[in-house]
């Protein structure tokens, strides 16, 4: 697979990541040897760059990672994030923490349940409004000095919020959802990260699977998957949102191509600073969508998906008020 570069002076990684997520939480049940094996299989499609969170699970997706790094730990780029709390009693209930002192402990569990020695890229997963970014990128990269961490990145960070972080040690990625039906960064947020040489990594680059095509009501998702209670995936939203879906696998249809595949191949021709993270936890979506790292889309295609998705074209908000509540916008 192609590479590209995360950041001005930032590492080479494969042109598209693997999102793991879903392989432990929050899209139905998960299935650890088929997930070891979608990530076997993305190794031998090129794909290096892993994506994770301690809040995945909590906690149990960083370790599914870890086990699939043992032996062969230098051939995987490997992106972890902290900052965002889980109640034990109720991991439903959410917070937020990016004091110095989270920060370091954050970083050495997850040092720890991953089974290595240094984190390659280091997101603050959500900002903490109650600890200036000053305050929290500065304990970031104390880590770097330590070894313990490579590169640093923000994950929904707003543009002001990303130039101060950038003033305290730079900042190699921004991580954010984007996608045909997700395309709030281009404005403001985009500009910025090139502007600071900064590089953009699209999380959920698919719409959480919903611009695959292959959902067609509520009751397509497992009992537990969190879409049945998110916005865009329910009641007057769903079916609108369904017309989009629609578009997108006429002109996949039109291209030869596979409704995932066109979508990220427009996600992947916005720019050679974007780095799609598509998750999956099986083989056979991965092998898909790991193709359209190899689709040059003809500009008058990419002009047309535009047109029929403009930015505002979803309907429903991405999160729940909720979880809406914790974006630094």
């Amino acid at each position: 697979m192609k590479t590209r570069r995360l950041g001005k002076d930032g590492p080479e990684v494969s042109a598209m990541g693997l999102g793991c997520m879903g392989m432990s939480e929050f899209y139905g049940a998960g299935d650890d040897a088929e997930s070891l094996e979608t990530i076997d299989r993305a190794l031998e499609l090129g794909i290096q760059f892993l994506d994770t969170s301690d809040v995945y699970g909590p906690h149990t997706n960083e370790e599914l990672v870890g086990r699939a790094l043992k032996g062969r730990r230098n051939q995987f780029f490997v992106a972890t994030k902290f900052g965002i709390l889980r109640d034990p009693a109720n991991p439903a209930r959410r917070g937020v923490d990016g004091s110095p002192a989270y920060v370091r402990k954050s970083a050495e569990d997850s040092l720890r349940r991953l089974g290595i020695e240094t984190i390659d890229l280091y997101y603050q997963h959500r900002v903490d409004p109650n600890t200036p970014i000053e305050e929290t990128v500065g304990a970031m990269s104390r880590l770097v000095e330590e070894g313990k961490v490579r590169f640093l990145g923000l994950s929904e960070a707003a543009p002001a919020t990303l130039e101060r972080a950038h003033r305290v040690h730079p900042i190699t990625a921004l991580q954010t959802e984007y996608s045909l039906w997700s395309r709030d960064p281009e404005p403001e947020v985009l500009p910025m990260c090139r502007k600071l040489g900064v590089a953009f990594v699209a999380y959920s680059p698919l719409g959480r699977g919903f611009l695959t095509g292959r959902f067609r009501s509520a009751d397509d998702f497992e009992p537990g998957d969190y879409r049945r209670v998110s916005p865009r995936f329910v009641g007057e939203n769903f079916e609108r949102n369904l017309r989009l879906v629609d578009t997108v696998k006429r002109l996949a249809a039109e291209a030869g191509l596979t409704p995932s595949q066109l979508a990220l191949a427009w996600v992947l021709a916005k720019g050679e600073d974007i780095v799609p993270i598509p998750g999956t936890k099986h083989r056979k979506y991965l092998e898909e969508n790991a193709a359209a790292a190899d689709i040059s889309l003809a500009p008058a295609v990419v002009e047309t998906l535009q047109e029929a998705f403009p930015p505002d074209a979803a309907a429903g908000d991405r999160y729940a008020p909720a979880m809406l509540a914790f974006l630094n916008l």
